[in-house]
């Protein structure tokens, strides 16, 4: 999720995609200290994928729109709870299945065909799918690309690195995950960047529980991620979930002093962004692809967790 100092306005994209990019880009190579990898730009989007009528769908499958999130952080009750535990295991059950299809070759158009078709045979919604116009069910994020990429017809190149996020609407709650996949043999830098991303993701969710500061996870993860020569994307943040996408708090992952402490019933996302390079991006012209300034390649990582009367819960392990 974008932090709200990044949000931008962005509308229904449906007809802009159809002929968005139809020339594809010229590769792009870096090679120097942080590895060797071809510089991502987008290709070309194919039409939307449909859900069936009989599914239940979020606010914004027709109107690209969602309803308006809880002003504040929500505490949720027993059978609250126990919709999003269903949510969020059938995210992860999704994701888990991604990894079979990520070989060389493979788009990730494919990708995201195999996906949503998995969810709704599941009968649920993919939450992205027409999320303020988002035209695809998965987001793929390449390389360079830090968050929201949109899935294409580039072929996947040995030695990528991409994260792939899955969020599932199932009866009437959404559950959120995300982890990388490396494309066939990656370069240690790679492979580095992607254990500490870890790293920070697993030491931020130790540290949660009943009257533990919002701020505290932005502590831990940027001390992380500088201890090993990283930078945090500030731009993106996570967030509260529940039967809406995003909502409060806004989880920030670098050394702030936003409000608030976590309570047994929250469910929100925590999803650090590492580069190897410089913290800024920049919005391509699609409104969502997210690319850092410098080329520098990414990783990212996502749990919704539970805040329970002792510690918390991954609801997405």
């Amino acid at each position: 999720m974008l932090t709200k100092e990044t949000t931008r306005a962005i509308q229904p994209v449906r007809t802009f995609f159809k002929n968005f990019f139809q020339k594809v880009p010229s590769p792009k190579v870096v090679d120097n200290l942080y590895g060797k990898y071809e510089v991502v730009r987008p290709w070309v989007v194919s039409e939307m994928n449909r859900v069936p009528s009989y599914i239940p769908q979020p606010s914004y499958s027709e109107s690209s729109i969602p309803s308006d999130s809880p002003t504040a952080s929500e505490i949720k009750d027993k059978n609250q709870i126990e919709c999003m535990r269903h949510s969020c295991i059938l995210a992860k059950k999704v994701l888990n299945q991604a990894g079979q299809f990520i070989k060389p070759a493979v788009t990730t158009d494919e990708l995201d065909q195999k996906l949503h078709e998995m969810i709704i045979n599941n009968c649920a919604y993919p939450s992205p799918l027409n999320y303020q116009g988002f035209p695809k069910s998965i987001c793929t994020s390449i390389n360079n690309v830090a968050c929201h990429g949109i899935p294409d017809n580039r072929p996947l190149q040995e030695g990528d690195i991409l994260n792939v996020d899955v969020t599932v609407y199932l009866n009437g709650y959404h559950g959120d995950c995300s982890t990388m996949y490396q494309v066939g043999e990656v370069d240690d830098e790679a492979k580095r960047l992607i254990k500490v991303t870890e790293e920070c993701l697993r030491t931020a969710i130790d540290i949660c529980k009943p009257n533990e500061n919002f701020s505290s996870i932005g502590k831990i993860t940027e001390e992380i991620a500088n201890k090993h020569g990283f930078n945090i994307v500030p731009a993106f943040a996570g967030h509260g979930i529940g039967n809406y996408f995003h909502g409060p708090p806004e989880i920030l992952h670098y050394a702030n002093r936003y409000g608030g402490q976590m309570q047994p019933g929250m469910t929100f996302t925590i999803e650090p962004v590492l580069t190897q390079g410089g913290p800024q991006v920049e919005i391509l012209e699609d409104g969502w692809t997210a690319v850092t300034v410098d080329d520098a390649r990414t990783a990212q990582m996502e749990h919704t967790i539970l805040i329970t009367d002792t510690g918390c819960d991954i609801l997405t392990y």
